[in-house]
């Protein structure tokens, strides 16, 4: 599981700029404009001199209206991915955040400032006024209970799925 959290560690700024762009689309979410797809079906079309004894003007119309319900059904479920997708990255980001609040306190704050912040090791470590080897074992050590948090949500998960 190590190199499944260090992966989520490493990948936080990615899904901060995930979680902003899937905001972004479903506050400005507009869709395709049904009124352009139903114009863009609804002509009369003449094939040559033949005569028309049916009314297909009426079946264009009706297979617009379907087309059209058809499209609104499609935008709905297109937004409605957005939104799970948003609240599944915003969990995840939230439980990575919380787990590494509730470290122990110097943990904590190196961790926040190597995923958060983005700092750099060698700021962090004139920062807290520590060696490199110290940062490092106060990563590992981190990392090690972070594994245990993520077991522990894996665990409740599957308890709650089968219970």
């Amino acid at each position: 599981m190590s190199k499944r959290i260090e992966a989520l560690l490493k990948g936080y700024p990615a899904m901060i700029q995930e979680r902003d762009c899937l905001a972004y689309q479903i506050a400005h979410f507009k869709g395709l404009s049904v009124e352009e797809v139903i114009e863009s079906m609804y002509t009369n079309r003449q094939d040559g001199d033949r005569v028309q004894t049916s009314t297909t003007s009426d079946k264009t119309a009706q297979i617009a209206l379907v087309y059209q319900e058809r499209w609104e059904q499609l935008n709905r479920e297109w937004h409605e991915h957005l939104e799970m997708q948003l609240r599944t990255l915003h969990e995840e980001l939230s439980f990575l955040e919380a787990a590494i609040r509730s470290l122990p306190d110097l943990q904590a704050r190196i961790m926040w400032d190597i995923v958060v912040e983005q700092m750099k090791w060698e700021v962090i470590e004139q920062k807290y006024r520590i060696s490199h080897t110290t940062l490092y074992r106060q990563r590992r050590r981190a990392i090690s209970q972070l594994e245990c948090l993520y077991a522990q949500r894996q665990q409740e998960l599957a308890s709650f799925m089968l219970g």
